[in-house]
């Protein structure tokens, strides 16, 4: 049996449909599995035992509109699949599983409205489609074994992420960051994560860190492949970041995360069955509005943020210690 499952564009959304895909996989063990979507997201299946193939949807290449769907409908005819899922519900994904060659095609839907984890969310789509009634297992992602393991310093390892790709209304202070890195830097060595669009906050988070006379960090904004992310984060030995897709790469891996909570619900975004984890958040009326950028403005603009100094967030990590 051959399946193709497309897999949610962004990277912390497929990180948390990773127990649906294990599920898909629980009900079909022989199936030859195929993986479509972003150059972002198909890569946490690089080295997944079940998966045959992945497809990188490249529709998104060009800025005109027609050309995603040109390519989308090249792409699809050519497909032949038993089965297909998409954890996506926009109307593109509908479109190139219509004409992909198929007996099946499953599309994400959300059951109830009442508010629940997004694990649960894609598990339950699954359970649905497949009429199973399987749980939501870890999160789960696959990596290459290595013979030579870095060597350690005497020191453990501290990681901070200061960015989200969701929007500014997500992300804590740089100073913050770096009041608490600076806190914590007599016991861990610092390592500093961001995409290549978040390295003037990671370089704000560098300038404070000198200031303090803070030397022992590593400013990894914008230097590392996905590969790469995984590697470093399954290494931590505590991670502080906002609610964001490295943040769930550190739930995959067990690792001790202070989570920093604005505008997202954390009901549904949280590190998932993630026990070494702290949420930090306030309780303000206006939360959880889900917007990218704080709607408000005077003293209430982005005090979800605001409200949550270093002290905090380093109570929250003296839990974990």
């Amino acid at each position: 049996m051959k399946i193709l499952i497309e897999v949610p564009t962004w990277l912390g959304d497929c990180v948390m449909a990773s127990p649906a895909v294990e599920n898909i996989i629980k009900a079909n063990p022989q199936a030859k599995i195929s993986i479509f979507g972003s150059a972002v997201s198909v890569a946490i299946f690089a080295n997944h035992p079940s998966v045959e193939k992945i497809i990188i949807d490249k529709s998104k290449a060009k800025s005109r509109y027609f050309w995603r769907y040109f390519w989308l409908y090249n792409q699809a005819k050519n497909l032949k699949f038993d089965a297909v899922f998409s954890f996506r519900r926009q109307f593109s994904s509908k479109f190139f599983a219509y004409f992909i060659n198929t007996s099946k095609r499953y599309h994400y839907q959300r059951y109830g409205k009442k508010s629940a984890h997004q694990v649960l969310r894609y598990c339950e789509f699954i359970n649905q489609s497949l009429g199973v009634n399987f749980k939501a297992g870890r999160l789960k992602i696959y990596q290459k074994s290595k013979t030579n393991k870095p060597e350690k310093t005497n020191k453990k390892i501290l990681g901070i992420n200061p960015g989200a790709s969701y929007g500014s209304a997500k992300r804590w202070y740089p100073q913050e960051f770096a009041n608490v890195a600076g806190e914590l830097s007599a016991e861990y060595d610092i390592v500093i994560f961001g995409a290549e669009t978040e390295k003037n906050i990671a370089a704000d988070i560098e300038a404070f860190l000198l200031e303090k006379g803070v030397q022992n960090y590593q400013n990894l904004a914008g230097k590392t492949s996905l590969p790469e992310l995984l590697e470093k984060i399954s290494q931590l030995d505590l991670f502080i970041t906002g609610d964001s897709g490295p943040m769930h790469l550190a739930a995959a891996f067990q690792i001790p995360t202070v989570a920093i909570f604005g505008p997202t619900n954390d009901l549904e975004t949280s590190p998932w069955m993630n026990a070494k984890s702290v949420i930090v958040k306030e309780d303000l009326s206006c939360q959880p509005c889900m917007q990218r950028v704080c709607p408000l403005s005077g003293k209430r603009q982005h005090q979800c943020m605001k409200n949550i100094n270093a002290q905090k967030v380093l109570t929250a990590a003296d839990l974990l210690i």
